[in-house]
């Protein structure tokens, strides 16, 4: 027979009707209640625990501001402080928990100096305020905090006394801090064994040497050096003591992930067949955390909405150049683009920079050159029985600038996202007119209590100058599938030019979602998309909607959600029955 085991933790607390938020917290302290039906089987397990929940339910009380609280734990009405660990009972029925909290406490005299010039007053941190524990704990370290902004990195705390006053039920608090002398940052070393040359190590992290300490340039420091992909760890240490010329040495470990990398997926679709790609990617590969990537991708292989595609490219990366949030790239591809409309034979060279203005802010400027070789499939074949074709040369200057508040990029449930894309262009040879493509994709994240998300996004796009037969097709407008119109076809809603469809010069998309949370790992999603496509670049008089509807389900891992969409048509000519989607990340 299985061993006996109690079945709840009763909890005693006086007045629990006017303490609400002090029970909430004290249940959530215990271990005892948490503990699985095996361990609660065995008394070392339940003895071990009781023990360990005097301290827990303590922080919680004093979290709360009850400082002359009395905590009592009965096993079999024995007090589990009482009882030996060496003679712990085998079963344990029943467990009492009598909590006696006593009179919160308030602030008594407070004083913490000297504090910072810039310092604002404490808002709950001041005398007749409720003594929170978490109030008094914080208090020191902000003051700190405060001086170390200022350039002041040795300040610390020096002397500190807390002294709880049952007969007033205060508690005074008297803190001490020395800010030290302001500093300026001085030599940086590398230490570690990375492969990375030293000088580069420190042109990336550009910890400003000779100018004021400021605890934000040293974490923005270790946060370029992680972005860059090729270290596994960087830490950034001040040295123990100032130099006497006012001036702080910092030192920088740094480990390298493995220089090479591989990787390879496959996708799979009913419409549009099978896609494969993979990459091979080298890091550090001149030894200044350089990264080469190559990568390449067959899709619609089987598909019904056009031949296959195919393409294959070449991204260098440099960190750390004009500055160390400026990050060069050049950029080599050749694709090959089968669809209903036309079949386009593209190779593309580009050359560029992003810059990250702030942590939420990053702008990318480029100077791209593109040969395509098209074959228009929407005209009438000649007399030998061939579709026209053309070529041109463009030159292009693609520019973009985003501004990233999300909580998380891949469920973000709080924040927004805006990027603007402007790409203007000329014909340096070919037929063919001048002109800019222009995108605009908004985001919106809102949440309602802890378990439901509000989500939407919007999407407008434009071409302006050449007409569309002559536009490049890759810079014109399509609706329909997973990155606009869920539920309706991949790229099934075009724009009429005189009886010729093709892509538009136009686009608007809205999309709507409700997450709800049903359980730790998994909820389920409502979705409404609406997508327009137009001939004209701006306006709505000139082209057509469609949209769909459909609900989701959402598997969080480690890497982001797993998700499964399925939807149908709502509105629109341009699709019947059911598409589904599987991906990694939310929608959008």
């Amino acid at each position: 027979m299985p061993a006996a085991a109690f079945e709840q933790v009763v909890l005693r607390l006086p007045r629990a009707d006017e303490l609400p938020e002090l029970r909430t917290s004290l249940v959530d302290a215990l271990l005892l209640g948490t503990l699985p039906d095996e361990a609660r089987a065995d008394g070392d397990e339940v003895l071990a625990a009781a023990q360990a929940d005097y301290a827990r339910l303590l922080e919680a009380l004093y979290a709360q501001g009850f400082y002359g609280a009395s905590v009592r734990i009965l096993l079999d009405g024995r007090e589990a402080a009482t009882i030996p660990p060496l003679n712990a009972p085998e079963t344990v029925d029943s467990v009492q928990v009598i909590v006696e909290p006593g009179a919160r406490f308030d602030l008594g005299v407070t004083d913490i100096a000297p504090r910072p010039p810039t310092a604002e007053p404490f808002e709950d941190f001041r005398t007749g305020a409720p003594a929170l524990a978490t109030t008094v704990r914080d208090a020191a370290p902000s003051t700190v905090e405060g001086w170390e902004e200022l350039g002041f990195a040795k300040a610390r705390v020096t002397d500190q006394d807390i002294i709880a006053r049952h007969e007033r039920n205060r508690l005074d608090v008297i803190v001490r801090v020395a800010p030290g002398p302001r500093l300026r940052f001085g030599d940086v070393t590398v230490g570690g064994q990375s492969a990375v040359r030293a000088p580069r190590v420190r042109q990336i992290a550009g910890i400003p040497r000779g100018e004021t300490f400021s605890p934000d340039a040293v974490e923005r420091a270790a946060d370029r050096l992680r972005s860059t992909g090729t270290f596994r760890s960087a830490t950034i240490t001040e040295a123990e003591q100032p130099n006497a010329d006012g001036t702080l040495d910092f030192t920088i470990d740094v480990i390298d992930r493995e220089p090479r990398r591989i990787g390879a997926g496959a996708e799979i679709s009913s419409l549009q067949g099978l896609t494969l790609t993979g990459f091979w990617l080298h890091r550090n590969i001149l030894g200044g955390a350089e990264r080469l990537r190559i990568e390449g991708e067959a899709a619609q292989l089987g598909g019904t909405s056009g031949g296959p595609d195919y393409s294959l490219s070449a991204r260098f990366e440099k960190p750390a150049v004009y500055g160390p949030d400026t990050r060069f790239f050049a950029l080599a591809a050749i694709e090959y683009t089968d669809e209903p409309d036309y079949i386009d034979r593209t190779v593309r060279l580009e050359l560029g920079a992003t810059r990250e203005f702030s942590d939420a802010l990053t702008g990318s400027l480029g100077i791209a050159l593109r040969n395509s070789r098209i074959t228009d499939r929407f005209l009438p074949r000649d007399a030998d029985g061939d579709y026209p074709e053309r070529e041109f040369t463009l030159l292009s200057f693609p520019t973009s600038l985003e501004w990233d508040l999300r909580d998380s990029a891949l469920n973000a449930t709080e924040g927004y996202f805006l990027r603007a894309e402007v790409e203007p262009f000329a014909v340096v040879s070919g037929d063919g007119d001048s002109g800019a493509r222009t995108e605009l994709d908004a985001r919106a994240y809102y949440s309602v209590g802890e378990n439901v998300v509000l989500a939407a996004r919007g999407q407008l796009g434009a071409v302006v100058g050449p007409d569309a037969l002559d536009a490049p097709p890759e810079f014109l407008f399509y609706s329909g599938g997973g990155g606009t119109v869920r539920g309706q076809p991949f790229r099934s809603l075009d724009a009429e030019y005189d009886g010729i469809d093709l892509g538009g010069r136009s686009f608007a998309g809205l999309s709507g979602e409700v997450r709800v949370d049903v359980r730790e790992n998994i909820s389920v999603v409502g979705f409404y998309d609406v997508g327009y496509v137009g001939s004209e670049p701006f306006g709505f008089d000139d082209g057509d909607w469609h949209s769909g509807a459909g609900l989701g389900l959402r598997y969080d891992t480690t890497i982001g959600p797993l998700r499964l969409d399925v939807a149908g048509p709502v509105s629109g000519g341009t699709g019947e029955g059911v598409q589904i989607y599987l991906g990694i990340g939310q929608a959008f």
